[in-house]
C-alpha cells in the first residue's frame, strides 16, 4: 500500500498574512523561538492587529536566520545583522542591474 503525500505551494509577499501559529508552522519553530527572534529584531508584526499577524516576508527571514544559526552557528543577535547586510546587499545589487539597463 502506498501512501501519496499532496503537496500544495503557497507564495507569499508582503501583502500576505500569517497568524503566529501560520509563522510558526512555515518555519518549522515554536512561539517561544518565533518571540526571540521578533526580540531581536529579525521579524515584526503588522502593528494595528489583534491577534498578531505577520506578513509573507516574515517567513523568508525567519527562515534564513535559522539557517545562518543552524549552518553558521551565528547567534541571534550575528544573524539579524547578517541578515540586514545580506538584504542590503540583495537591494543595491537590483539598483545595479536597473540602472545597467538605462
Amino acid at each position: 500500500m502506498s501512501s501519496e503525500i499532496e503537496s500544495t505551494a503557497v507564495i507569499l509577499d508582503e501583502n500576505s498574512q500569517l497568524t503566529l501559529r501560520e509563522l510558526c508552522i512555515a518555519c518549522a519553530l515554536s512561539a517561544e523561538q518565533v518571540m526571540a527572534l521578533m526580540e531581536e529584531g529579525v521579524i515584526e508584526p503588522h502593528r494595528a492587529t489583534d491577534p498578531m499577524k505577520f506578513s509573507g516576508v516574515c517567513v523568508r527571514r525567519v527562515r534564513r536566520v535559522v539557517h545562518l544559526e543552524r549552518d553558521l552557528g551565528v547567534n541571534h543577535a550575528g544573524a539579524a545583522l547578517a541578515l540586514e547586510l545580506l538584504e542590503e546587499i540583495e537591494q543595491l545589487r537590483a539598483r545595479i542591474r536597473r540602472l545597467e539597463r538605462r
